[in-house]
């Protein structure tokens, strides 16, 4: 089974609630089960978040998800001035600042967490999540064909 979802967006906060329930919808007809949807949702909200509020340069973002047998692969895509994610947590250091935290909320839901920096030419991020499906659930029987 492979689905894929691309979608280019308005760098508005709006289209982090869009993004979300589209592919929200996507692994809920799957089958997945409630927990992995709810971290995927929270690793895609946190990595749009970020666009919103950090890439300035841009005026869209990318975002892909592609579900490719049990795993969810998103792509987050901006045009910004793009960032050193190693600097962001070093700087921040306590869990408590105010910046950095959906870095670490995306390094804990994730099973891996890609920041690819282009500087002058945005950032990257790749997130990748195993899937659990229900018993019978569409995405289950998919997967084991």
């Amino acid at each position: 089974m492979e689905v894929t979802i691309a979608l280019r967006l308005p760098r508005d906060a709006a289209s982090v609630s869009v993004t979300r329930q589209i592919l929200a919808a996507e692994l809920d007809v799957l089958g997945v089960e409630r927990q992995i949807r709810e971290d995927i949702q929270l690793m895609l909200t946190e990595a749009c978040t970020n666009v919103i509020r950090h890439a300035g340069e841009t005026d869209e973002y990318t975002v892909s998800a592609e579900l490719i047998g049990d795993r969810c692969v998103i792509t987050v895509v901006d045009t910004g001035h793009g960032f050193d994610p190693d600097k962001v947590a070093a700087a921040n250091g306590a869990l408590l600042a105010e910046h950095g935290r959906g870095l670490q909320i995306m390094r804990a839901l994730a099973d891996d967490v890609r920041f690819i920096n282009r500087p002058r030419h945005g950032a990257i991020v790749c997130l990748e999540k195993a899937l659990r499906f229900t018993n019978g659930a569409a995405g289950h029987m998919l997967t084991t064909r």
